[in-house]
């Protein structure tokens, strides 16, 4: 079930003028509900900077370190769910590090989380602040399987508080030790195929991985209904370890549970993974995936379709 929603409910609270150099611009959509019914989350999708922080909490007489920023994502995927979690101790998110997994269902507390601390409340709200060296907020969308959604972002401001920020993260983090859903081994690889399907034409890019750790790239492509070009190349050892990297850590063998990117344009891409005993895996790269993940099928693609 769909929201509608009309011009009307837009209202401009803050506007860039012509002439100004960076300024806001900020919108409320009057329509977005301040209350959710539903508790069953099918997209929960948080980023925040939290601001510097040198106070610490004592937990089961552990001493932590407060987050200065939290990248959270859930997507309900049949009856598993695909979690992902990201701290940093700085708000610019220096370490990079990042956990990911299809574990066997949604946390229920996590609606529980949304309630306690009134995300709804800010439903609707956009703010961007023109001109930023970075972002200083964030965004939060939730959707529910009632069809009722939580928006809002603000690229000035927290758009989340510590407190929240430290229950989601512990929440994620517990959900992430526990039983996972495997994939293959990445060892096991041994061949990659893409395929780019256009208006008058085509791209697809076969690589196979050889046994000395090298791979040889077979590509073929049309544009706009005329010749085929054909080619093959050799592919390093180092570049193959470089894919294989960015599969793993980019989590691209478990993209196809994730949800279609409602916002997803271009053309068709899919990537299929050969595995030893004949397994594939076919993604495509319309998935909605959190932006610390979202680089890894152009990588892959650029490495096969153009560098080779």
């Amino acid at each position: 079930m769909g929201i509608s929603k009309k011009d009307s409910d837009i209202v401009v609270i803050q506007s860039t003028r012509r002439d100004e150099c960076g300024g806001t611009d900020a919108t409320l959509d009057r329509s977005a509900p301040k209350e959710i019914k539903s508790e069953d989350i099918v997209l929960f999708d948080v980023t925040s900077a939290l601001g510097y922080s040198d106070k610490r909490q004592i937990e089961n007489g552990e001493e932590f370190s407060d987050i200065c920023y939290i990248s959270a994502f859930v997507a309900k995927c049949g009856d598993n769910a695909f979690v992902f979690l990201q701290t940093d101790k700085t708000p610019r998110v220096t370490s990079g590090n990042y956990s990911f997994s299809i574990v066997k269902s949604v946390p229920k507390e996590l609606d529980g989380i949304v309630k306690k601390y009134g995300f709804a409340k800010q439903n609707g709200f956009n703010s961007t602040t023109h001109g930023l060296p970075e972002n200083f907020g964030g965004s939060v969308r939730i959707e529910y399987s009632s069809g009722e959604r939580i928006s809002f972002s603000d690229n000035q401001s927290p758009v989340i508080g510590l407190a929240a920020a430290r229950e989601i993260a512990k929440l994620l983090s517990d959900c992430l030790k526990r039983e996972k859903i495997g994939t293959p081994d990445i060892s096991a690889l041994k061949q990659i195929e893409f395929e780019e399907t256009r208006e008058g034409g085509f791209t697809k890019a076969t690589l196979t991985l050889l046994p000395d750790g090298t791979a040889t790239n077979k590509k073929s492509s049309q544009y706009d209904g005329g010749t085929v070009y054909e080619s093959e190349k050799q592919v390093d050892a180092d570049t193959v370890l470089r894919i294989k990297s960015d599969i793993t850590n980019r989590g691209l063998l478990l993209w196809s549970a994730l949800p279609q990117n409602k916002f997803a344009c271009g053309n068709k891409k899919t990537l299929t993974f050969v595995f030893e005993g004949g397994e594939k895996i076919t993604v495509t790269d319309d998935r909605a995936v959190p932006a610390a993940l979202s680089g890894g099928f152009f990588a892959v693609e650029l490495e096969m379709t153009v560098k080779h």
